[in-house]
């Protein structure tokens, strides 16, 4: 088998041209190698504010990547690793690399279930990640029932089309929410509706999911919470589920991002994607403004966008670039004073 790196990590991974699907023997996607290093970068800066070091659960391990360099790169975070994965062959490779990598038996241990059964089996866990190919709804009920106090769940979804309004109808099937179709913030709302779905699964068990990171990239949505429990810290999160303009959500309407962790994790890396979360969460109005679509529905001509955010804050907004988009921006300002500056800066 080849053997590629990502991070600290060395695996092997079977040959295989084809694109990542979840029908490949055992699931890569090197793609996602930064939402792996988010993972690290995260469970790090928690562990040492905490002072505390974490029992994770890795239901949809496939070839044991997210682990092995949580282990490698957030070594003094990590308690134990249980990695998991459907697929035998699986779970053969995740032995392999586990051994190609050095890592104890006491550091990690391997299961070949169904992820579901494996969570039901296995709780108490303090971060467990669920990353599946498409929706994450099938893992949620498991996963949320399998953590503990001050727990951290991460929850990916690939399924963007329903969620963004492409599929409305599926979104509202599976989201129970209506999605922004071809609205210019439509992955802002998209994200807030799966933020959302999950806080009312884990509200049937008294827990509040509070999201401390959560972002859009490229073909998937990905959210990071908190887990707290007790009915009135509940109740509280559920009273920001809201619907928006009379016709979109509910969906989440609180904060998507805890600004310390986010300042924090952005000094720790170099990704733009995060550099531009860690200035965007200063600013809590939602949704950003795509100001392509402004100036098109305004009929006016485009300008710089860093011109644009600098007169906004010299007319006393707040103004940063969104990591939603490369046209939007995120700012106090009303939709009539960014055209009245947009038509001052073009004229």
């Amino acid at each position: 088998m080849p053997q590629i790196t990502e991070g600290k990590a060395r695996i092997y991974i079977p040959r295989t041209k084809q694109i990542p699907t979840k029908d490949m023997p055992v699931f890569y996607n090197p793609a996602m190698a930064l939402n792996r290093t988010i993972s690290v970068l995260i469970i790090s800066y928690i562990a040492k504010k905490e002072k505390r070091k974490f029992r994770i659960a890795l239901p949809l391990a496939g070839s044991g990547i997210r682990g092995i360099r949580l282990i490698l790169e957030a070594n003094q975070a990590v308690k134990e690793i249980l990695f998991n994965d459907i697929n035998k062959k699986a779970t053969r490779v995740i032995k392999k690399n586990l051994t190609l990598n050095k890592i104890p038996e006491t550091k990690a241990k391997i299961f070949n279930k169904d992820a579901n059964l494996f969570l039901i089996e296995n709780k108490g866990f303090d971060y467990i990640d669920i990353d599946p190919f498409g929706s994450p709804n099938p893992f949620l009920d498991a996963a949320i029932k399998a953590l503990s106090r001050n727990a951290i769940l991460a929850v990916t979804a690939t399924d963007t089309a329903p969620l963004a309004g492409t599929y409305p109808k599926t979104c509202l099937r599976k989201y129970w929410a209506r999605p922004a179709a071809k609205h210019p913030s439509a992955h802002e709302f998209a994200l807030r509706i799966l933020i959302r779905k999950v806080q009312l699964i884990a509200a049937q068990y008294e827990k509040a999911l509070t999201p401390i990171y959560s972002y859009y990239r490229q073909h998937y949505y990905r959210a990071f919470f908190t887990c707290e429990k007790g009915a009135t810290k509940t109740d509280r999160l559920l009273a920001y589920h809201k619907t928006i303009e009379n016709k979109i959500g509910p969906l989440w309407t609180g904060p998507l991002w805890n600004n310390a962790l986010a300042k924090a994790i952005a000094k720790m890396h170099e990704a733009t994607l995060l550099k531009r979360i860690a200035e965007e969460c200063k600013i809590s109005n939602f949704p950003f403004i795509q100001y392509h679509a402004l100036c098109k529905k305004n009929q006016l001509p485009i300008p710089k966008l860093t011109s644009l955010i600098a007169e906004l804050k010299k007319a006393g907004f707040k103004a940063a670039r969104t990591h939603f988009s490369d046209y939007g921006i995120r700012t106090t300002a009303k939709e009539k004073d960014i055209v009245k500056i947009i038509k001052q800066l073009t004229r």
